[in-house]
């Protein structure tokens, strides 16, 4: 999994916007990206307290949403496809914050749990 710290206010190149009116949030473009990638997950979380790449602490108002609040898309799939996904995208990412973090794949059904681990190198 990566996660990917960005600002909703941030924009991604015109060039990725099918839009008339003006260039798509880089958040919307990040997954729809993942998912042409075949990234097996991707999803754009909101927050609505906190700071991050050591800037101010910022919080939404209670009317109006804050663009400058900071806010994650979380990408899963396989170590290898993230890194590729980051260097095909890097333009998109420059000056991102992006923390990768190992998962553990559960299969659950009735009276069964089973798990995928990562491999060694893998884990490291």
């Amino acid at each position: 999994m990566i996660r990917i710290y960005l600002k909703p206010a941030d924009k991604a190149p015109r060039a990725l916007s099918k839009s008339r009116w003006g260039a798509k949030p880089l958040y919307r473009a990040l997954v729809t990206q993942a998912k042409a990638d075949g990234i097996i997950n991707a999803v754009a979380h909101h927050t609505h307290y906190g700071f991050s790449n050591h800037g101010p602490v910022r919080e939404n108002g209670a009317d109006l949403s804050n663009p400058h609040l900071t806010m994650c898309v979380e990408l899963i799939g396989a170590k290898d496809q993230l890194e590729l996904f980051c260097r095909t995208h890097g333009a998109l990412l420059a000056d991102k914050v992006i923390v990768y973090k190992h998962l553990e794949h559960w299969h659950v059904g009735p009276g069964s749990l089973e798990h995928e681990d990562a491999s060694a190198a893998e884990a490291q």
